[in-house]
């Protein structure tokens, strides 16, 4: 047995030296098209710019008004920038229509825009859930399914999905945010096995934390944190530990050390550009050597590692009370 496993890391790590010395090549980014969604900051704010550079049309989408001429002026006459919000089958028909007039061949959409929730489950309010979900997922569903003519015209085009480390680690506290990338990696795994007659390639991203303004979302004080809580929320879970949780919300290790993002920008680079793209990428140290290996552990060794991670001096109000009681 341990001269398999030996055999295998040796394998392994005699293909990764092959694909580092003798890289895939690239495409030929002349008259190709490239959708991407939530152009305004972050990944497709970088991507846009990097693809333009390449060579490619870029369709940059952006969700404030305000930043379509500012992303306007850092890109080159090819690129086309418009409004879009994906949760609008209206937008999404419009943008098609845009689309449509400018080529019957979309090379690859990327599917990156995305909101985040820090909270518990108690905490979230079904409104938000849904928020969540439909930004994250139900709108790359939207966007997929209305695009899928005009990728699969011509074969070898592709989808990247940008999902997360909480696509395959579900952690407290991100609960709306962990199961709308659940859904964006199985949808992204049933689309890629159900296109392969057309040859459309699917890659998924699977960052962890990047320095990017997703991180810092959420209320700007506690008061305002306080009171979108139910008053049977804040009577049950007491303020003294709301706002322990509050206060440390930031100042996870990871949150700390958070990674450069040009790192996925690579990574989406490649899924675009290479001849032969990855089916996933987990680009960082956080994702690659802590949270992958960390989600093929059993599941209550998985739970105590979280556990020391999130471990907090205080309990609950009403667990408190059980106790007296």
């Amino acid at each position: 047995m341990c001269l398999l496993i030996g055999f295998i890391i040796t394998l392994y790590i005699c293909y990764r030296f092959y694909q580092h010395f003798f890289p895939t090549p690239d495409i030929n980014p002349n008259g190709k098209y490239v959708l991407i969604s939530g152009c305004d900051t972050g990944f497709g704010h970088e991507l846009a710019i990097e693809l333009d550079k390449q060579g490619f049309s870029v369709l940059a989408g952006v969700f404030v008004p305000d930043n379509i001429v500012s992303l306007k002026n850092k890109l080159s006459s090819r690129a086309t920038v418009f409004r879009l919000d994906i949760t609008k089958q209206e937008d999404i028909d419009a943008a098609f229509e845009l689309v449509n007039e400018k080529t019957k061949i979309l090379h690859a959409l990327v599917n990156n825009a995305g909101i985040a929730d820090g909270s518990y489950i108690d905490w979230t309010s079904m409104e938000v859930m849904r928020k969540v979900m439909e930004v994250n997922y139900f709108g790359h569903v939207a966007m997929t399914k209305k695009f899928l003519p005009l990728l699969i015209a011509k074969r070898d085009s592709r989808v990247v999905n940008i999902c997360s480390v909480a696509g395959y680690l579900a952690s407290s506290s991100m609960s709306a945010y962990c199961a709308s990338k659940y859904a964006l990696e199985s949808f992204s795994d049933c689309l890629r096995r159900e296109m392969v007659p057309w040859g459309l390639r699917v890659s998924i991203i699977e960052p962890g934390f990047m320095r990017t303004p997703i991180i810092h979302g959420g209320p700007k004080s506690f008061s305002e944190f306080w009171n979108k809580l139910s008053s049977d929320v804040q009577e049950r879970w007491g303020e003294d530990l709301l706002k322990a949780k509050y206060a440390g919300a930031g100042k996870s290790t990871f949150i700390k050390y958070a990674e450069d993002p040009m790192k996925v920008v690579r990574a989406l680079q490649h899924a675009v550009m290479n001849t032969v793209p990855h089916i996933r990428y987990r680009p960082g140290w956080q994702s690659s050597l802590i949270f992958f290996p960390l989600s093929t552990l059993p599941a209550w060794i998985v739970d105590w590692v979280l556990g020391k991670l999130t471990k907090s001096t205080r309990v609950p109000a009403s667990v408190n009370k059980q106790y007296n009681d």
